[in-house]
């Protein structure tokens, strides 16, 4: 009995803990656009670029920095070189005698330096990696409102879903009503069966509708979940205060050329210069100084554990020089870098002019959808009043037997229809109001 008792309250504790782990959040759209910026894959990779052009800047910098090595060898010669001398030398005229040359051990340690005093290609990498790491940051930006721009959607496409599933509800609400009065009077004999069917095959079609709907805001609610890189099983609800018309100022005008697809095009085209100039580059001299100091042991012996007693010697050496480079022919290959370079700029000039219209295009596009959306909504917000009478009017002449079933069903198909062409026409004008605010380059100003 105590056994029982325990694993009762261990499966209570278990499943309250769950709920509590599942707690429903209402999730404004400032919430789960911050949201998706600190937890979205393409967010945290779009910083780790930002950070990755820092370690490029560093990279490019260590060329105008000294190079500074440490080298060593040991070598063992089992067999000397023997080169023929003549016996001269040694006392012994007219004969050659073969001596060997060098040790049968010899080791070197030193350490060697470098340092670039021009090169031109140095320079420019420098300035071209400063403006890489402004690229990746204004790429970072994009990514950031394209995130917002896809959360926001999915945000207003999960709202559209609930609201069609509150207006199925409420439908079934009357369906059931006419069906239990339609009941009532075919078992009083006052109804024929064709009707009872009809209304009957009417509240089994709306419970199906109702069944996709609710499917239809699960996936909408796990899309909207992926795009803020927020976990499938977190709960959470949408306020329907975030969905309320606020009219837009479409008199102003946008200067598209601060919008931030334009500014990274514009930082490409930097970049692209900053190419060519690497290319042209090659044609100047480039100078450098070096430098090395050395300590060679030689003997018969291993010299890094011989005594001097062992025959082993040893030396050091130093070297300092300049060297210098000076381009004179390079088949050309340099002329061609160049020229392409200069084609890439061109190109990339041309779709910024094409990038420029199409930005001004969408934002006088984005107010007009504005504008035409307003229309829709007011239209749409009178045809419901209307279906709502028209449906209230005739439920009130079906009960009085005034009017017929079909005439009763279809007053209710138009008012089923009205609500939810109301309902898009919102979604159409929130919508066209992300478009509006992105084509002015303010999307980011829904985290305010």
């Amino acid at each position: 009995m105590k056994k029982n008792i325990l694993t009762t309250f261990l499966l209570v504790s278990v499943l309250t803990a769950k709920v509590n782990a599942q707690e429903i959040k209402e999730l404004s759209l400032k919430d789960a656009i911050s949201f998706a910026l600190e937890n979205k894959a393409e967010a945290k990779k779009s910083r780790l670029e930002v950070e990755n052009s820092e370690y490029k800047i560093q990279e490019v910098r260590s060329r105008a920095l000294p190079q500074i090595s440490a080298n060593g060898s040991l070598n063992y010669n089992p067999i000397l070189q023997l080169n023929a001398l003549p016996g001269d030398f040694f006392g012994a005229p007219g004969t050659t005698i073969l001596a060997p040359l060098g040790q049968k051990w010899n080791s070197i340690a030193g350490v060697s330096v470098s340092q670039a005093l021009f090169d031109q290609s140095v320079f420019t990498g420098l300035k071209a990696a400063k403006t890489t790491r402004e690229f990746y940051q204004i790429n970072a930006d994009l990514t950031e409102e394209q995130v917002i721009e896809r959360v926001a959607n999915a945000y207003y496409q999960v709202y559209v879903q609930q609201q069609k599933l509150e207006v199925v509800e409420n439908n079934l609400k009357n369906a059931n009503k006419a069906k239990d009065i339609i009941k009532g009077q075919f078992d009083n004999g006052l109804a024929r069966k064709i009707d009872l069917d009809r209304i009957s095959v009417r509240v089994n079609n709306i419970n199906s509708i109702k069944q996709q709907l609710i499917n239809a805001i699960s996936l909408q609610e796990n899309a909207l979940k992926f795009y803020m890189g927020m976990p499938v099983e977190n709960k959470v609800v949408i306020p329907k205060t975030a969905f309320e018309v606020t009219p837009q100022d479409l008199s102003k005008t946008a200067d598209v050329t601060n919008r931030t697809e334009y500014l990274l095009m514009k930082k490409q085209e930097q970049l692209l210069m900053y190419q060519k100039k690497a290319f042209q580059a090659s044609y100047y001299p480039t100078l450098s100084l070096s430098g090395g100091y050395n300590y060679i042991g030689q003997g018969p012996e291993m010299p890094l554990f011989a005594k001097p007693a062992d025959g082993v010697y040893w030396s050091d050496f130093a070297n300092i020089g300049l060297s210098l480079r000076v381009p004179i022919f390079t088949g050309f290959g340099t002329k061609a870098r160049v020229k392409q370079a200069s084609t890439a700029i061109k190109s990339l000039q041309v779709d910024l002019e094409n990038t420029k219209l199409a930005l001004d295009m969408a934002f006088e596009n984005s107010k007009k959808q504005i504008e035409n959306s307003l229309i829709t909504i007011a239209n749409q917000k009178e045809n419901v009043k209307l279906a709502q009478e028209v449906f209230a009017n005739t439920n009130n002449n079906y009960t009085q037997g005034l009017a017929s079933l079909t005439d009763l069903l279809d007053a209710e198909n138009a008012l089923v229809e009205a609500q939810n062409n109301y309902t898009t026409a919102i979604l159409e004008y929130k919508l066209a109001e992300i478009q509006f605010i992105k084509s002015k380059g303010e999307l980011k100003n829904l985290l305010n």
